[in-house]
């Protein structure tokens, strides 16, 4: 069996904390200039945001409270679990 090693790329990604401010930064971060959102969330108090879905490639994904919103190499979006995402990425300092 042939073993592969994943390509070192830098990626863009924000993180959502659950809060209502924490999703707001997530869609201005995600959402500009595109003609349809990638982010669709609802508000269920005043500062409780549920049902966060992730339109990606492969269709809607829901995010959880701490996980990470990334911008792939081609542009799309995807969630990614905080244990996955630390134990695949790095810091590769700001752009």
């Amino acid at each position: 069996m042939a073993r592969y090693r994943k390509k070192p790329v830098v990626i863009e990604a924000v993180q959502w904390t659950g809060s209502r401010e924490s999703i707001n930064a997530v869609c201005r971060w995600a959402n500009v200039k595109l003609d349809e959102p990638v982010i669709d969330y609802t508000f269920t108090g005043a500062d409780d945001v549920s049902d966060v879905q992730v339109w990606t490639l492969e269709g809607p994904l829901s995010a959880s409270p701490g996980d990470f919103i990334i911008r792939g190499v081609k542009g799309e979006f995807y969630p990614c679990k905080p244990d996955i995402f630390e134990a695949t990425y790095d810091p590769a300092g700001d752009a």
